[in-house]
């Protein structure tokens, strides 16, 4: 592995670093206060080629390999998680999936819009009963020859409100389990589809989540991802892939915050000095840094590990595991580090604290990525 930046590298993060300072810091306080993110700067996202950095150019996307989407997530991340997260959800769940496991009509007719950045979509696997058990589906799709019969509720689903196209887990044959579970295409306008209120959230309050009903939604079958039966798996491959997004966004945040905190420590003075110049913050931030750089190192790894073909299940679990538990403790040192100023929003360590939360929760729990991890371990 050679974690060296080439210059493509080094263009993409410096881009996405502009765009994070230009465009996103101006209003982001605002923005959490309102829980809202204005549609404006997610055209200018998909302008820039983030929304499908992956994507084959032949679909709208940049052609970019993942090293250079945790480059993206991490920059949008220092400042804002709340489009770090739309632009994630987009990339390695909705693009990723129906790019790896679509058909070729599936790939034209939608992919090439969200790649583009012409629409944005999102990705509906939780419910009230099933977020770590997955395989506890109650939507449920009948086969009705021509079309599936979708029915059930699905929860806390990013881009919810905003999005046109969805990506809806389903299970289609109870009996058969984990196998008789499918992923479908669904659009905004189908008859049958209700957006619920928006979600009032601890953190990442720009974004926009959602529970979507679904009563007797007319699915055609050509909206069905891959063979009958494979949509839990299609799942689970998905959201291995998202967690090296929401790894890298985990790790944006706390590079963030250690930012703020470093700078702080250098302005702030109490005892005739700079507090960084006291040992009980310099050691605060000498740990923030070391374990923020080991954090970065594993996110690399996962990135790396998915750019050369090898099996990434293990590589991005520890990456999210280990980025997310850094995320959080390192806010809350930033915020301990301003001291008052950390408890109020015009320091945004505070914000970044609450955003931090959530990425040891989504796309996998902490928890279950100590299960796949011990499973992949204990295997060999």
């Amino acid at each position: 592995m050679n974690f060296k930046l080439s210059e493509e590298h080094i263009m993409i993060r410096d881009a996405a670093r502009e765009f994070a300072q230009t465009e996103l810091l101006p209003g982001v306080i605002e923005r959490d206060n309102k829980q809202e993110f204005p549609d404006e700067l997610v055209n200018k996202m998909g302008e820039l080629g983030f929304m499908g950095v992956m994507v084959d150019p032949k679909y709208g996307g940049s052609g970019m390999d993942t090293f250079s989407y945790v480059l993206i997530m991490e920059e949008l991340s220092k400042i804002d998680a709340s489009a770090s997260v739309m632009v994630s959800v987009n990339n390695s769940l909705v693009c990723y999936g129906l790019e790896a496991y679509g058909t070729e009509n599936q790939k034209e007719k939608y992919l090439t819009r969200l790649a583009s950045g012409e629409c944005i979509g999102a990705f509906c696997l939780s419910e009230p009963e099933a977020g770590s058990d997955a395989t506890s589906q109650k939507t449920t799709a009948i086969d009705k020859g021509d079309y599936y019969l979708l029915n059930g509720t699905k929860n806390w689903i990013t881009n919810g409100g905003r999005a046109e196209i969805y990506i809806v887990i389903a299970q289609t044959d109870k009996d058969k389990g984990s196998h008789g579970i499918n992923a479908f295409i669904v659009e905004k306008d189908m008859k049958g589809f209700h957006v619920g209120p928006k979600e009032d959230k601890l953190g990442i309050r720009g974004s926009d989540t959602h529970t979507l009903q679904f009563n007797d939604v007319k699915v055609p079958k050509e909206n069905r991802i891959g063979v009958n039966g494979s949509g839990f798996r299609f799942a689970m491959k998905t959201l291995s892939g998202g967690r090296i997004g929401i790894a890298a966004q985990a790790l944006g945040i706390a590079q963030g915050a250690y930012e703020l905190a470093l700078k702080y420590s250098k302005e702030r003075k109490a005892f005739g000095t700079e507090i960084g110049n006291h040992q009980a913050i310099a050691f605060k931030l000498a740990d923030m840094h070391t374990e923020i750089a080991a954090a970065r190192y594993l996110v690399m790894k996962a990135a790396w590990d998915k750019d050369q073909g090898n099996n990434y299940d293990l590589s991005s679990a520890m990456a999210k595991l280990y980025a997310s538990r850094v995320a959080m403790e390192h806010t809350v040192e930033a915020v301990q580090i301003h001291g008052g100023n950390g408890f109020v929003k015009e320091y945004h360590v505070e914000r970044m604290m609450r955003d931090a939360k959530i990425t040891q929760i989504y796309e996998g729990t902490s928890e279950i990525q100590k299960i796949v991890i011990s499973r992949s371990i204990l295997r060999d």
